[in-house]
C-alpha cells in the first residue's frame, strides 16, 4: 500500500503542528515528498513523526536527535537512515538507537557504546523533566506549548528560558513576542520584535510582526513604516500587502489602501481574505465588509 497523507491530514491524525513539520523536514528527520506544489507523507513517514512527537514530547531536543542518527550513520557507513528504519527511545538524556533487523543492537550513537534494553512503555510514566535543559530544549518546549491558550503561560516561560542561554536568538525573540501578542502583554511582546529587527533587519518576517504590535498599541504610522520595510524584503508577502492596505484605510488614504489589496489579490487569490479584498478593489461586487471588524492578520512565529 503506497498511501500518500497531505500536511493537512498528518496535523489532523498526529497531533502535531505545521511548525513542527517544517522545523522536522529542516533537520532532515522527515522530509516529506514535493508534487504538484503539495508536500506528501508517506505511512514509513508517520511512523516517524509519531516517534518525533513521543521524545520530543519527553524533553528530547530534535536537534539532538539528529546528531545521533549522523553518528548512527556514520557507524553503520550509509548515507541515509530513515526514522522509519530504526527503532529510537531515550532514557532520561540518553538517545538510543535499535537498528532494524534479528540482529539490531540497542546503541548509544552518540558514544558508540551497547546498552541494555528497557521497557519504554513502563518507563514513559517514569521520565521526569531535566534538571536542566539546552537552549534548543527550552525553544522545543516552547514550540509544544505555544499551540493553545490554555499552555501561552508555559510557551512564554520556555522562550525566555531560551534566551537566557541564547540571548541573540532571533527565532526565540519571534516565538516570545507573538505568544506575548496572544496574551495581550503588548508592550513586552513590542520589545522582543524589537530584538528580532535588531538581530536580522534584513528579515521580513521581523518587520512584519513588529507592525501587528505597533498598530493597537496606537503607532499606525509606525507600523505603516514596517510594513513598507518588510515588503520592500519581500514583495510577494501577501499577509504584508493586506495588512498595509488595512492601515492606510485606517488613515483615510484610500488610493493606497486599494493599491495593496489588488498585490495582495495578486499573491492570494482565494479564501475569505480575498473576498474582503475583492469587495474594496471592486465594491461593485455587492460584498462590502469592514475592516475594523474584520481584524488583522496577526503576528508568525519561526520554527527554529
Amino acid at each position: 500500500m503506497n498511501q500518500q497523507y497531505t500536511a493537512t491530514e498528518v496535523v489532523r491524525m498526529m497531533g502535531v503542528t505545521r511548525r513542527q513539520l517544517a522545523y522536522w523536514a529542516k533537520l532532515q528527520l522527515v522530509v516529506p515528498r514535493a508534487r504538484w506544489g503539495e508536500r506528501f507523507y508517506s505511512f514509513a513517514d508517520l511512523v516517524a513523526l509519531e516517534t518525533l512527537k513521543r521524545l520530543t514530547g519527553r524533553g528530547i531536543a530534535a536537534r539532538r536527535l539528529r546528531r545521533a542518527i549522523e553518528a548512527l550513520e556514520t557507524q553503520l557507513g550509509e548515507a541515509r537512515t530513515p526514522l522509519s528504519r530504526i527503532r529510537v527511545m531515550a532514557n532520561g538524556r540518553e538517545v538510543v538507537v535499535h537498528t532494524c533487523g534479528p540482529d539490531g543492537k540497542p546503541i548509544e550513537p552518540l558514544t558508540g557504546q551497547f546498552v541494555l534494553q528497557f521497557d519504554t512503555v513502563r518507563l514513559a510514566g517514569k521520565v521526569h523533566a531535566m534538571v536542566s535543559r539546552t537552549a534548543e530544549e527550552w525553544f522545543q518546549l516552547g514550540l509544544a506549548c505555544d499551540t493553545t491558550p490554555e499552555t501561552l503561560e508555559k510557551a512564554v516561560e520556555a522562550y525566555e528560558h531560551a534566551l537566557e542561554q541564547a540571548p541573540g536568538w532571533m527565532e526565540a525573540h519571534i516565538n516570545l513576542g507573538t505568544a506575548l501578542y496572544q496574551l495581550q502583554r503588548l508592550e513586552e511582546a513590542r520589545k522582543h520584535f524589537e530584538a528580532a529587527v535588531e538581530l536580522e533587519p534584513s528579515n521580513p518576517l521581523a518587520h512584519f510582526n513588529l507592525s501587528c504590535v505597533l498598530d493597537p498599541l496606537g503607532d499606525t504610522e509606525g507600523a505603516i513604516e514596517r510594513l513598507r520595510r518588510a515588503l520592500a524584503l519581500a514583495p510577494q508577502m501577501a499577509d504584508a500587502h493586506l495588512n498595509l492596505a488595512l492601515a492606510y484605510e485606517k488613515k483615510g488614504r484610500d488610493a493606497l489602501s486599494r493599491r495593496h489589496l489588488a498585490a495582495y489579490l495578486q499573491y492570494q487569490p482565494r479564501g475569505p481574505w480575498a473576498d474582503f479584498a475583492r469587495s474594496r478593489v471592486h465594491p461593485e461586487s455587492g460584498q462590502e465588509r469592514s475592516a475594523r471588524s474584520s481584524g488583522k492578520v496577526t503576528p508568525f512565529r519561526r520554527k527554529g
